[in-house]
């Protein structure tokens, strides 16, 4: 049977910086200004998937292109140098297109409401989840794109389960030992857990859940266990449990034996 008592035990043993590494959240470190951890915090999200050291290597030659301030060198930035300037860039299937594209719709956000972050709050109406706020703010992010079909910019409209925009906002928004936090007025209990194949895995073998699909109608499955047992923080156990299928000293089978 999962308890809060040994979720709590897996997160006081993982839930610390020093299991951070490899894990394109340690980027986000580097920026104390939430205006600048937002725009880092998209881009590392973003290519959140795939070889951990391909992940790493794909946001750091970007972030090189931005130092020291990726907002300033964003709002700086025409779109013809934007797509110049990534021309080269490849993340598996993910162009140097369409990484440009999402930064110039973030800039267009930035120029629109500020901010990232206000632009997610505006479209946010106290709703039990973040969904609908997601799904207005990747409206927004598309909106000047040259392409309506982005990788980086899934809906949750369409039924993805939006593993790496639920993962940007649990970095933004969450705020622990390992989260940096910077986004006020969207409270944690809203979230949505980032459901990958490590996750939708352990799920499974904990019984939260029987769908084989990992789609946003399992996330918001698995998310409902989570808030059962910490409706203040549903997504609060997420970083530790996936360190189970993540680091080579976890042995995530003989966790789900002895749970």
């Amino acid at each position: 049977m999962i308890t809060r008592e040994k979720l709590d035990t897996l997160y006081d043993l993982y839930n610390h910086r020093e299991f951070v590494h490899p894990d394109p959240l340690e980027f986000l470190y580097a920026y104390s200004d939430p205006c600048e951890r937002e725009v880092v915090g998209l881009i590392a999200s973003s290519l959140a998937y795939g070889r951990v050291v391909q992940i790493l290597k794909s946001v750091s030659s970007i972030l090189e292109k931005m130092h020291p301030s990726p907002r300033s060198f964003l709002m700086d930035c025409s779109r013809k140098k934007l797509f110049e300037c990534l021309s080269g860039f490849r993340h598996r299937f993910t162009t140097g297109d369409e990484m440009a594209s999402m930064l110039l719709g973030a800039k267009h956000v930035i120029e629109k409401f500020g901010s990232l972050h206000d632009c997610f709050i505006a479209g946010f109406n106290n709703d039990d989840t973040v969904l609908p706020a997601l799904s207005a703010f990747v409206n927004e992010l598309k909106s000047v794109a040259q392409k309506t079909k982005n990788s980086l910019l899934p809906s949750p409209d369409k039924g993805s389960a939006c593993k790496r925009m639920n993962l940007f906002l649990r970095w933004m928004i969450r705020k622990d030992r390992v989260d940096p936090g910077g986004w006020n007025g969207v409270s944690p209990s809203r979230l949505v857990i980032p459901l990958d194949t490590h996750m939708h895995r352990i799920c499974l073998g904990l019984n939260m859940t029987h769908r084989k699909q990992s789609d946003m109608s399992t996330a918001v499955e698995i998310t409902k266990v989570f808030r059962e047992i910490d409706p203040k923080d549903p997504v609060r156990y997420d970083f530790a449990l996936t360190r189970l299928g993540i680091r080579k000293d976890a042995d995530p089978e003989s966790f789900l034996r002895n749970w």
